[in-house]
């Protein structure tokens, strides 16, 4: 393989993970969530939020998503940059949320920066350090949704059939 098709195919192993990390939280998928951080990971989600272990961040996470009604997750404007078998990148997140607050239906939104290190090890690209930068968020007073089938929140999804494996 030349230099450049392996360096993309490298952004595109890095792409996939922060596209499964958004699958993990928005499934709740722990273990799904946790494989895109190294074991020695760490995660600073800001003054408010979490900082300690990567591992621990998909725990946190998953914990405060299933208060929730619903939620999605999406990631865009990706930048990487390699330097063997380390990286950078900057990923821009979209997060909308809905929850219940004294019987009214609130939409959380958010507007965010995953800001990367990563690593290679044993061939797996992985997070070795995220900060998560907020950049903007909003909660508002929205109608109820209407009655109709959802993603699922685990593993009954009918996304997990389409993969056919566990990934």
């Amino acid at each position: 393989m030349t230099d450049a098709l392996a360096q993309l195919a490298d952004k595109q192993a890095i792409t996939e993970q922060l596209y499964r990390y958004c699958r993990s939280v928005d499934r709740l998928d722990v273990p799904l969530g946790q494989s895109v951080f190294h074991a020695d990971a760490t995660a600073d989600y800001g003054p408010t939020g979490y900082q300690g272990t990567g591992h621990g961040a998909i725990e946190w996470i998953c914990q405060a998503h299933s208060q929730l009604l619903c939620h999605s997750h999406q990631v865009s404007n990706i930048l990487i940059e390699l330097d063997g078998d380390r990286a950078g990148s900057e990923a821009y997140v979209t997060a909308t949320l809905r929850m219940e607050r004294g019987g009214k239906m609130m939409l959380i939104e958010n507007w965010a920066r995953y800001c990367d290190r990563w690593s290679r090890r044993d061939g797996f690209w992985r997070i070795d350090h995220r900060d998560t930068v907020i950049d903007y968020d909003s909660i508002r007073e929205v109608a109820p949704m209407h009655a109709h089938e959802r993603g699922r929140r685990d593993e009954t999804d009918p996304s997990y059939p389409a993969f056919g494996v566990h990934a």
